[in-house]
């Protein structure tokens, strides 16, 4: 049985805080961008243009100092710049339609949707453990369109169908973003990833600003209230693609999952006591689904770990035994081939030796001729 100081190691606090953090951080993103939506500012692709501007500068300048080469191509990073600027835009899009409830328990949706593009793409193979716990998290997905589609107004927002629809998307195109940049940073790291994702999502940004939220920019009325959640919104995602490769190399996706589901509980927390909103008691049910979900999903890992050591040991053990059986093999055919050309050898002596003793006797028989 495991020991409780055991369990609380340092390890264990610094990646539950870490955890945390970044759940606060998800949950802070959601909270800033439904309160521009009640201040009537719709301006989803501009709340992102900072992040991707503070990603640019700092890992580029990083970059620049390092003076490395690129390990990828760099137009790879161009349609991986478009798909998560689109992502975000359309999740942050939701907010106008929808409750900050359903986009943060939508916004699981990305999870079956990586695990069928890493299945298609990456030829990842998952245990039927995994699948298991995505179908309950689909449940859980549908309870709270259901609760959306039948709870009208109390659902927070002027079109939860249509809020819902873009949370999905958006969702489907967090994963195609994720499964990419899992096939880039296997060919380059987490800095040159950073910064390359920051200046082409910039760029991207910029264009899209200039045709789609010009106008309403130029119409927003700029005040501390207004400008402050644009600031929070940019801060927290930049620390939040900070700090989840940390994260994910100190702990691992378990924990990652784990953390980011209390998501989940903040944003009810804030829609209660925040926004004064009553929530509809399917959402619970739909939390309890995804929480059994993720918790499926996520559980096991350790175990798989320790079955895929012990299946490395025992193919090293393999390996090394049939390099000694190999090798085994070759003195024993080396002896044989000794043994073998010994006694090739031996007829070739004996015949020699006959022939001189032929020799021998004829000269005798010469010799008493001669004398006779």
């Amino acid at each position: 049985m495991m020991n409780f100081n055991e369990f609380w190691t340092k390890k264990t606090l610094i990646g539950l805080g870490l955890g945390q953090f970044l759940s606060l951080l998800i949950t802070s993103t959601g909270f800033t961008s439904s309160e521009l939506a009640k201040r009537g500012i719709n301006a989803p692709t501009s709340q992102s243009f900072l992040n991707y501007v503070f990603l640019a500068i700092i890992y580029g300048s990083i970059m620049l100092y390092r003076k490395k080469a690129l390990k990828a191509k760099w137009y790879y990073y161009i349609p991986l710049g478009l798909v998560d600027v689109e992502g975000n835009f359309l999740v942050v899009k939701a907010y106008q339609y929808t409750s900050l409830t359903s986009v943060m328990l939508l916004d699981c949706w990305s999870i079956p949707s990586v695990m069928v593009l890493t299945w298609i793409f990456l030829k990842t193979k998952y245990r039927f453990r995994k699948i298991f716990g995505v179908l309950v998290c689909v449940a859980g997905l549908v309870v709270v369109i259901f609760s959306d589609v039948h709870a009208g107004d109390r659902a927070g927002g002027s079109n939860p169908r249509k809020g819902d629809a873009l949370v999905i998307a958006g969702a489907t195109l967090y994963a195609i973003s994720n499964v990419s940049e899992e096939f880039l940073v296997k060919n380059a790291d987490r800095v040159e990833l950073m910064a390359m994702l920051g200046l082409f999502g910039a760029i991207i940004s910029a264009i899209q600003i200039s045709i789609l939220e010009r106008n309403e920019l130029k119409s927003i009325h700029w005040s501390a209230g207004a400008a402050l959640p644009f600031i929070g919104f940019a801060v927290a995602m930049f620390l939040f693609y900070s700090l989840v490769p940390i994260l994910l190399k100190s702990n691992g996706s378990t924990m990652l999952n784990l953390s980011l589901l209390t998501s989940d509980m903040w944003s009810v927390l804030i829609r209660v006591f925040a926004y004064n909103e009553k929530v509809d008691w399917m959402y619970f049910v739909a939390f309890a689904a995804v929480t059994v979900g993720l918790v499926i999903y996520s559980g096991g890992e350790k175990g798989d770990q320790r079955r895929a050591v012990v299946a490395d040991e025992d193919n090293e053990r393999s390996k090394h035994f049939d390099e000694e059986a190999g090798s085994a093999s070759s003195n024993q055919g080396n002896v044989d081939g000794s043994w073998k050309t010994g006694l090739s050898r031996q007829p070739d002596t004996a015949s020699t030796s006959a022939a001189e003793r032929e020799d021998v006797e004829n000269m005798g028989k010469d010799i008493q001729g001669k004398k006779s």
